[in-house]
């Protein structure tokens, strides 16, 4: 059963960093075009970062400069670090996984409340 799961998540202080871990189970994540998504409450989905199987990422402007998504292909693991933290970063963040014509993947996700 494919699996990931989204961990590092918790209460941070505005300004904070945050460095959030989705372990994948049974596919290698180097094939897969990886991302993180949130969810703020009475928000959309949106899309924070995405890592695809070549290695380009992108990023949402409004973690732009702030965010970068990595991957440990070795661990099957993928990684977002976010600096300077901010109330409105507050959202329930999810892994995503996603090959064409090999299925789209979701985490449970992993909260995140930016607060002093």
């Amino acid at each position: 059963q494919v699996q990931l799961v989204e961990s590092g998540g918790g209460l941070m202080q505005p300004g904070g960093s945050l460095r959030l871990s989705c372990a994948v189970a049974k596919f290698a994540i180097s094939m897969y075009d990886m991302a993180w998504y949130r969810q703020a409450p009475g928000k959309q989905r949106e899309l924070v970062a995405r890592s695809d199987s070549t290695g380009a990422t992108n990023y949402a402007d409004s973690v732009k400069g702030r965010a970068t998504i990595s991957r440990d292909n070795a661990k099957n693991t993928v990684y977002l670090q976010m600096d300077s933290l901010k109330a409105e970063d507050t959202a329930l963040y999810v892994c995503n996984a996603y090959r064409l014509y090999k299925g789209n993947f979701w985490g449970q996700g992993t909260q995140v409340t930016v607060s002093s």
